[in-house]
């Protein structure tokens, strides 16, 4: 049997916050409903953190990174077949949000409560991400396998049709992340692949 090893405080600090923001929003969430969640004085929250802000922070951008690693990593075998590419890339994006649900849908929903720099850094990183997906589905109409009249729709669809996934999923459910990225893959690709 093995145990996982204990979370820093830091860690826990996260974990709580993020899942307070997850269930009331993080405008709903104060400082001292989060100190309270962790068994700590209010006061005494301010010295391992500056703000609830900071937490979203590395939530938000704590993911962007992981979706641009999963992309990257998608995308790495430039000789592989772009339809080949486009599945991995989708099956990456799920495994991304399926690892921690409530992260996954703070990152979606409460990154609008950004601030100043952070918010605008944020939306680029997004902006990239999408052109990404559509330059790569692009790609695949160029090469000539993968059909879609307007390749900034079909993204638009297929990200959305994905981000619509920490509403319903569920870890405990019948089917694996692995699973779930599998079918999600099959089923939209359906639409763009041609032939």
């Amino acid at each position: 049997m093995s145990f996982s090893p204990p979370l820093s405080r830091k860690a826990q600090i996260d974990h709580t916050a993020t899942a307070l923001f997850h269930e009331r929003g993080f405008a709903a969430t104060s400082m001292r409903q989060l100190a309270t969640a962790l068994g700590l004085e209010a006061g005494s929250l301010y010295s391992h953190i500056k703000s609830k802000e900071e937490i979203l922070h590395r939530v938000c951008f704590g993911l962007a990174e992981d979706f641009f690693a999963g992309f990257g990593a998608a995308t790495a075998d430039a000789t592989a077949p772009i339809a080949t590419q486009l599945r991995q890339a989708i099956e990456g994006h799920v495994r991304v949000l399926t690892r921690d649900s409530a992260a996954s849908a703070v990152f979606l929903h409460e990154w609008r409560h950004l601030s100043g720099p952070a918010h605008t850094e944020f939306l680029i990183l997004r902006d990239r991400y999408e052109t990404a997906f559509r330059e790569l589905i692009q790609r695949g109409i160029a090469a000539g396998e993968l059909h879609t009249p307007d390749a900034a729709f079909a993204t638009l669809t297929l990200l959305a049709s994905l981000n619509w996934l920490p509403d319903w999923y569920r870890s405990e459910g019948k089917l694996t992340p692995d699973e779930i990225a599998h079918r999600l893959a099959e089923q939209l690709l359906a639409g763009l692949l041609k032939g």
